[in-house]
């Protein structure tokens, strides 16, 4: 059994600030509003009690079922290229934690983790997947805006996709570590 250190409202508030200073930052996440909206989420919140010490850590913090929180810096540059305004439509899919929602809703008004009808301006899809469904890609607006993990070759990066008229593709900008999404797995090749 893990037991987490006690910890103070101050120290957390502090390693949020710390957390938007020295990762987010340096590492190009250049939003005003997501790194307002980093630095007020209590990412603790959102993570195992027992880990709660960690939280800002620049890494993945495993959850259960084999799930996991993406590091902060992973939240913060899909985020920033996002380029979430207010009044759009965003679905997050993914989310394990409640974490990256609650940053998006400091975003914009209009957040849903459920697919389903309409259309939303962007997707954020809170992990790695390897197949991107079509019916997913279907669901963004015309110039609607895509951001995942992307993985290729056992290598994870953080990729964007724009929708333009019937075509879609997504591109690579950062190779980071973040939770891989079994549900968008690539199945099995069947071998002989």
């Amino acid at each position: 059994m893990e037991f987490a250190p006690v910890m103070s409202p101050d120290s957390f508030e502090n390693m949020r600030r710390a957390m938007v200073e020295s990762q987010l930052r340096p590492e190009g996440v250049t939003d005003v509003r997501v790194l307002d909206a980093m630095g007020m989420v209590a990412r603790e919140d959102f993570v195992p009690d027992a880990r709660r010490a960690t939280a800002y850590a620049d890494r993945m913090i495993a959850l259960e079922g084999g799930r996991g929180i993406n590091p902060p810096i992973v939240t913060g540059r899909l985020l920033n290229a996002a380029a979430i305004v207010a009044g759009e439509r965003v679905l997050i899919i993914g989310d394990t934690s409640g974490y990256t929602s609650a940053v998006v809703q400091r975003l914009t008004d209009g957040v849903e983790t459920e697919t389903g009808d309409g259309m939303f301006d962007v997707i954020v899809v809170d992990g790695a997947v390897e197949i991107l469904p079509d019916s997913l890609v279907e669901q963004l607006a015309p110039n609607g805006r895509l951001v995942t993990g992307l993985v290729e070759a056992g290598v994870t990066r953080l990729a964007i996709g724009r929708r333009a008229g019937a075509g879609f593709g997504l591109t690579p900008f950062l190779d980071a570590e973040m939770a891989v999404l079994p549900e968008f797995s690539r199945p099995p090749a069947f071998v002989f």
